[in-house]
Formats: structure tokens, C-alpha cells, sequence
């Protein structure tokens, strides 16, 4: 009792402690899910406007869902994207005013085919009823909840809509830029010109350097800005078959060939079992000794390894031929025996007709109508049967008739029963007309092939448990060594090689050759890593990578290497054309032509706005300073897409005279329709992004 009783006098001190514990447990979980540490818990911002995590993560988990094969990091970009321009764009409708009326999101929401043509919300006359639609949302709750989301983004959709009319009625095209246009396509110049091509001069006559290269790029920063990223190199220790392991497989395959004696567990007595030849069910041995399964199908030879396809197209039936490799594994094969014509290749011509089977909506021919044409073909056929493919092709009904009505090879059973019978039971070239349920063919048989069916024991060549040992330990010690030496010198030390240089971006999950590795990318970019920091990965069914960090790479100018096959023929070929002008000398087109060891060719009623040469390609500097010129007059050289020219302009034909010009002020009006997609690229060039993504995904 007197325990008790100091229990009782002190339990407000016994509360006071628990509630500390409980209270230290609550803020240590806080803390520990980055509500007052350093983690961020928003995926990013734009222009200040925080993209929550648990937002965003929902939606990448429903478009995960709905997209059969695509990955979660996949996902995650393509929401970023999209939330990215929708903050952008309800800046934008803010600053204009731009809203959207309850008429304009359902008439979006109507264009969805679950809602505008949903039978319970259609009136007799087969059009929307609003009416229905109000009362059913009225009446179920979790529809409703549903359609107000799908509301949030119709309403998005048809404030974009409004903008996007904005952006266009703010797009004027003048009728003097029609004129032009219409000057550019229909004005012509005749001339002549010598042309010398940069290819007359060796790639190895003239140098560019790494400087002339960072010159260039920096003319256009944006064409040639590089984000963010770091280089990765690595080397991989395959999860092979060793030679031991190889062998082993080999003998087991090569045991099979010969009779063999084994303990029979039930009788206790040794029995023989007989060679893969002797076997008396054949089937029943494969099932037992191979990792593939019998195979009773005839194969033509073309699909057969192509390496063995002869011998084993040729194998007499009862006779066992191998081991032999193909597609890693070690197999023998048993000649089943050989079929003559076991498969066989078609074309035809299909006449459909309206209720037939497949029929097109477009089919609108009776079936009579589809037998007398069919007929009418056929005869066609025969007289001149090698119009088939075209007959095909402007008649059939089938898509096949983009081959011209060739349906390739096939095996018995794999076409509707009548088609079947009369190309097995016809010999090659017949031409026959068949009816099936599809409508009426216009059959020809092209090709058949023989087939031979073979009983194949097949055992794959894996690594075995001792070599997987061998191979993790061997990846452990590179991994070891990479604290005191380099990976170039680790790699000689295991008689392995460096993998190429992978650059790697924050979302990437690519890795070079491993692959979708994106645990290798998170790994990289952990604040944690520096250059020189390594990590052995484990690569599912490929093996161990141990990864080091080469380099950081911040934004900035494309790497060289990136950025040189993209400049260095357009540099060279502006050293070449000096080269080129200095030798572009003479008094006239012929001189020039001799000097350079060409000819005068000669350009007839061209136009700036096809700007093509016949015979050299496109050349629209050329054909404009022609036709600026003047008649008579020699240009200066120009530096042309293909070479260096000199042109002497004959004529000039002025385009028609035209009351106005509005067709083509059109044609330049419609290039405005993709305007406000294009805006998107300027807003993210203008907005304050920041990326989070990369610590969640």
C-alpha cells in the first residue's frame, strides 16, 4: 500500500515524463520527414509558385498506371512538363483577364466521348441533355467529385483556347508581305554559273581549332547552352558462363548421345538408358533433358541457326546431329522427318462487301455487286498475271494491298478454311478465286517451301553459382582498389576495360549500355559524391558496374566533343571558300571555269522560294543574288551551301501583275496557328525554374 501510495503522489511526475517521450517522438518525426530540415518538400517552383510533392506524386502514379510500359521516372518528366505549363499559362490568363464561362467548359467536356455521347445523357433526338447530366452528378456524389476535376482542366483548356485566338487575331500579315511571297514564288532568273565545290579541297588541307569551335558557339549561346550534367565511367564484371561452366554443358549435351546406365531409385537395380538416336519416344527424352520444350511444327530452312541450317535442313530422319551452339545454348537435333510444300506463300486480291466479315464502313457494295467484280478481276489476272500487284494495290480491300497484295508465308491452319485449301491443294502460279466469310480473293499461290521437323535437346550455358561467387568477389576487390589507384589502372590489373564516358542528366535514367539504371543517376547526383567517388551496382541479369565520377559539368557552353561534328564542316567550309575565291580569277565565266578545270552550266526560270538548282540541290543564296544582279553582269563569289560561285544573271521574268495578293497573305497566316505552342518556350526562357525532382524520383 505504501507503493501504492507513492505512486499516486507522484504520478503528475509520471505523466510529465511520458508526455516529454511522446513529445520528443512526435518532434523527432518531424524532423525526420524534412518539415524543419533542409529537404525540400515541394518538386519544384515556378516564378514562386510551389509544385507540392504529394500533388505531384499522384499524378505521376496515375499516368504510371494508365501508360502500360512506361517508368516511374518517365512519368514523373512528362507531369513536370505539364504542371511547369500550367503555371505559365494561369499567369498568363491572370495578367489578360482571361476566363472561362460554364458554356465553354461543357462544350469541351462534350467533345469527351463518355460524357456527349453517353446514351444516359442523350435525348431522344441523340443529342446532349443537360438536364440528365445535371441530375445524374445530383445523385452520385463520387461522379460528381470526379467531373469537378475534369472540370479544373477543361476550364485550363478553354482559357488556353481564348489565348491561343488571342495570340493569332495579334498576328498580322500585311498585304506588301503577301506581294513578296508571292514575288518569291513567282519571279524567275535564268543565269549561268561556274561552281567549284568545297570538296575539291582535301578535309585535310584546312584545321579547326578547339578555340574556333568555343568562337562559334558563343555567337549562339542558346543553340549550343549545355545543362547541367556529369560524366560517368565504369566497368562491368559480366555475370557470364565461364569456360568450366561452358564445358560442363557441352559433356551433359555430349552424354546424351550414348547409352548411358543409372540407378533406378524405385527398383534399386542399374538401368540403361539408351542414346538421344535409340530413344523409343523421342518426345518423352527431349521433355526430360532439355530446357526448351518439343517442338512438333515443320521449319523451313530460313529459320533454322543459320550457321547449321544446311546440315540441319539435310539431316536424314532418325540421325542426330551436334552439339552445336546457337542463342546460348548447346543442343543435338534428331531428324522427325521432312515435308514437302509445308508452307506456303500468297497473294490476293480481296473484293468485301457490305455485312461481309471485317468489311470497312466504306464498303458499300453488295456481295452480287462484289462476285461479278471479283469475276471481272480474275479474268484480268489470267491474261496478264504479272499485273497482279498493281490490280492488287488499286483494288483489294485488305491492307495487304500495300504489298500488292502479298501475304507473305504461312503454315497450314493459320488462314480461314477455304483460303487454306486452295493454297495447299494448288501448285505454285495457280490463280483461283475462293469465297470466305471476308468476301471474295483473287488467289495466287507464289512460293511453297519445304519443312523439316526436328526434336532438339537444348540446355542453356549459365554461370553457374561458384562463377557468380567469383565474379561478385572480383567486382568487390575492383571496388576496393578504386581507394588507392584509378579506374584505368584497375581495369588493367582485372584485364577489363573502361567503359565509354556517359554524361548524365538530374532526371536521366539511361546509363550508356547498362540501361534504365536510375538508381546509378540518384547515386551521382547525391550531395554527399565528389569527383572520384565510386559505388559498385548490382545490374539485374547483366552483373556488377562499379561507377566512378569523372567530371561535373556545370550549365554552360555544349562540351566540345558534343558540340565539333556539328560545327567543324561549316567552319572548314568557310576556309575552303577563301582558298576557293582566290582562285576564282578571270575576266569572264569561261576563264574562271578553265582556271578551275570545270565548266559554265546554266540555270533556267528558277525561283527564290524553291531556291534549287537542278542538279546541285538547294542553293537560295545564289538564286537571289542572281536575280538581284542584273542582266549582264558577273557577281562576286558567293559562298553557296555546296561551294563557292560566281553566277552571270541572262534574264529576269517578272511574276504576273495581280489585283491583290490576299491567297498568299493566307498561306503566311496559316504558319500563325502553331504560335501559341511556340509561346511555351519563351515563358520557360523567362520564368525562375526550380527543379527539385531529382530528390523524390
Amino acid at each position: 500500500m505504501a507503493v501504492l501510495s507513492k505512486i499516486r503522489q507522484r504520478s503528475f511526475l509520471l505523466i510529465a515524463v511520458i508526455g516529454f517521450c511522446l513529445l520528443a517522438f512526435i518532434v523527432g518525426d518531424i524532423f525526420q520527414s524534412g518539415a524543419f530540415s533542409g529537404a525540400s518538400r515541394y518538386v519544384g517552383t515556378v516564378n514562386d509558385e510551389e509544385i507540392s510533392f504529394e500533388d505531384f506524386n499522384k499524378k505521376v502514379v496515375n499516368l504510371e498506371k494508365s501508360q502500360q510500359g512506361m517508368t516511374t521516372t518517365q512519368a514523373a518528366n512528362r507531369i513536370w512538363d505539364q504542371e511547369v505549363n500550367i503555371v505559365l499559362l494561369t499567369e498568363e490568363f491572370e495578367k489578360l483577364g482571361i476566363r472561362s464561362s460554364e458554356e465553354q467548359i461543357m462544350d469541351i467536356l462534350k467533345q469527351s466521348q463518355d460524357i456527349g455521347q453517353n446514351p444516359m445523357f442523350v435525348n431522344a433526338n441523340g443529342l446532349f441533355d443537360q438536364k440528365k447530366f445535371d441530375e445524374f452528378l445530383t445523385s452520385n456524389p463520387e461522379a460528381a467529385k470526379q467531373i469537378a476535376e475534369r472540370k479544373k482542366e477543361a476550364a485550363l483548356n478553354a482559357k488556353f483556347q481564348s489565348y491561343g485566338s488571342m495570340i493569332r487575331g495579334g498576328m498580322y500579315t500585311p498585304a506588301f508581305e503577301g506581294k513578296l511571297k508571292y514575288k518569291l514564288e513567282a519571279d524567275k532568273v535564268s543565269f549561268d554559273y561556274v561552281q567549284v565545290l568545297y570538296s575539291s579541297i582535301k578535309d585535310s588541307d584546312v584545321k579547326v581549332s578547339d578555340e574556333e569551335i568555343i568562337a562559334e558557339m558563343r555567337k549562339d549561346q542558346k543553340r549550343f547552352k549545355a545543362e547541367e550534367n556529369i560524366e560517368l565511367e565504369y566497368i562491368l564484371v559480366e555475370d557470364k558462363p565461364s569456360a568450366e561452366d561452358e564445358a560442363e554443358v557441352k559433356n551433359a549435351i555430349n552424354s546424351l548421345m550414348a547409352p548411358r546406365v543409372e540407378l533406378n531409385e524405385e527398383t534399386g537395380k542399374n538401368d540403361t538408358i539408351p542414346s538421344f538416336m535409340n530413344a523409343k519416344n523421342t518426345e518423352e527424352f527431349v521433355s526430360e533433358n532439355s530446357d526448351i520444350p518439343y517442338d512438333s511444327s515443320y521449319i523451313a530452312k530460313n529459320r533454322l541457326p543459320a550457321e547449321h541450317a544446311e546440315a540441319l535442313f539435310n539431316l536424314p530422319a532418325g540421325s542426330v546431329y551436334g552439339p552445336y551452339m546457337f542463342n546460348g545454348y548447346y543442343a543435338i537435333s534428331k531428324g522427325m522427318g521432312r515435308k514437302a510444300g509445308a508452307n506456303a506463300r500468297a497473294s490476293h486480291i480481296l473484293l468485301a462487301y457490305k455485312g461481309a466479315m471485317r468489311a470497312q464502313p466504306n464498303v458499300t457494295r453488295t456481295k452480287e455487286e462484289a462476285a461479278a467484280k471479283a469475276a471481272e478481276l480474275l479474268n484480268e489476272v489470267k491474261a496478264n498475271p504479272n499485273n497482279f500487284m498493281m490490280l492488287a494495290m488499286v483494288n483489294s480491300d485488305d491492307s495487304s494491298k500495300q504489298n500488292g497484295g502479298d501475304l507473305g508465308y504461312f503454315e497450314p491452319g493459320q488462314m480461314t478454311t477455304k483460303f487454306n485449301d486452295y493454297v495447299f491443294n494448288n501448285p505454285v502460279n495457280s490463280v483461283g478465286l475462293v469465297e470466305t466469310e471476308f468476301g471474295y480473293h483473287i488467289i495466287k499461290v507464289t512460293d511453297k517451301q519445304d519443312a523439316v521437323r526436328l526434336a532438339t535437346i537444348a540446355r542453356k550455358i549459365e554461370a553457374s553459382e561458384e562463377t557468380n561467387d567469383k565474379n561478385f568477389a572480383t567486382a568487390s576487390k575492383i571496388e576496393n582498389d578504386l581507394k588507392s589507384k584509378s579506374i584505368a589502372e584497375v581495369a588493367k590489373t582485372y584485364k577489363l576495360t573502361v567503359a565509354p564516358v556517359v554524361k548524365v542528366q538530374p532526371m536521366d535514367e539511361v546509363v550508356g549500355a547498362l540501361g534504365n539504371q536510375r538508381q546509378i543517376v540518384r547515386w551521382a547526383y547525391d550531395d554527399g559524391n565528389e569527383v572520384g567517388s565510386f559505388k559498385k551496382f548490382d545490374i539485374p541479369n547483366v552483373g556488377n558496374a562499379i561507377v566512378s565520377i569523372k567530371k561535373y559539368n556545370e550549365e554552360g557552353l555544349m562540351a566540345l566533343d558534343q558540340a565539333r561534328p556539328m560545327l567543324e564542316v561549316k567552319l572548314k567550309n568557310k576556309k575552303k571558300a577563301e582558298l576557293i575565291k582566290a582562285k576564282l580569277k578571270g575576266a569572264n565565266l569561261a576563264a574562271m571555269a578553265a582556271a578551275n578545270k570545270t565548266t559554265v552550266k546554266v540555270a533556267t526560270d528558277v525561283t527564290i522560294e524553291a531556291g534549287v538548282l537542278e542538279g546541285v540541290g538547294p542553293e537560295p543564296r545564289v538564286i537571289a543574288t542572281a536575280m538581284a544582279l542584273g542582266a549582264n553582269k558577273l557577281s562576286a563569289p558567293i559562298e553557296g551551301v555546296s561551294g563557292v560561285y560566281v553566277v552571270s544573271a541572262k534574264a529576269v521574268t517578272a511574276a504576273p501583275a495581280i489585283k491583290d495578293f490576299k491567297d498568299y497573305v493566307a498561306k503566311l497566316q496559316a504558319q500563325n496557328g502553331s504560335a501559341p505552342g511556340r509561346i511555351l518556350n519563351a515563358l520557360k526562357d523567362a520564368a525562375q525554374i526550380e527543379d527539385n525532382r531529382r530528390l523524390f524520383f
